[in-house]
């Protein structure tokens, strides 16, 4: 079915959100002819997007078939600890940076999440908007490009940490805690609020995982 957005957004865009909303899960397939049809581009731009993810690790080969990757123990590990160094480090220098109309938004995000408790993938939603903003308050543009990829990589994750029971309610005190830290100005709280917030988030993830591995035996 031809999707109007193609004629707004190119191939990669499109076919990264649809990874990050988890249309295309871990393991699934990606076809040019379908994934042309869906978005309503030509195959060129289609093949040329599956190229450029492939090359960035969030595709890979199954024979002569590309699928959505999926990681590992070590690589989500090794995604956890950049992800907290880098997303402290944002919060570190929006502390520093941010003006008073970016912390209104994170405090205006705050009271909003808070009507989404009971919706998982609307909170996941919500939690990826959250962080960009703080990303964007740090006001260092290389910074934000690095987090952009690190992000891109989250979305293979099969499943949003915050399906986890009683994890809404711990993610948005730490949410709290953050905007608190930068409202503040203070740098070294800001960075080990956020970092804390991701190790917990970390906790969650693997308790998710031992839970699917223990479903399935």
């Amino acid at each position: 079915m031809h999707d109007p957005r193609g004629s707004h957004k190119d191939a990669y865009d499109l076919i990264l959100e649809a990874i990050d909303s988890h249309v295309y899960k871990p393991g699934d397939r990606l076809v040019e002819s379908e994934l042309a049809e869906r978005f309503g581009v030509s195959r060129t731009p289609i093949r040329e997007a599956l190229q450029r993810l492939e090359t960035q690790s969030l595709l890979s080969r199954d024979g002569r078939s590309l699928i959505v990757a999926s990681l590992d123990h070590t690589q989500l590990s090794e995604l956890y600890v950049v992800r907290g160094e880098l997303e402290g480090l944002a919060a570190r220098l929006a502390a520093r940076h941010a003006t008073p109309e970016e912390i209104k938004v994170l405090r205006d995000m705050l009271k909003e999440d808070q009507k989404l408790i009971g919706d998982p993938d609307a909170l996941s939603r919500a939690n990826r908007r959250f962080h960009k903003q703080i990303h964007l308050a740090s006001h260092n543009r290389f910074l934000v490009r690095q987090l952009d990829l690190v992000h891109r990589s989250m979305a293979l994750l099969a499943t949003t940490s915050l399906s986890a029971e009683g994890r809404t309610e711990g993610t948005l005190k730490e949410h709290a805690d953050i905007v608190t830290a930068i409202e503040a100005g203070d740098g070294d709280a800001a960075y080990a609020a956020l970092r804390d917030h991701i190790s917990n988030a970390f906790v969650t993830r693997l308790k998710l995982d031992a839970q699917a591995v223990e479903a399935a035996e």
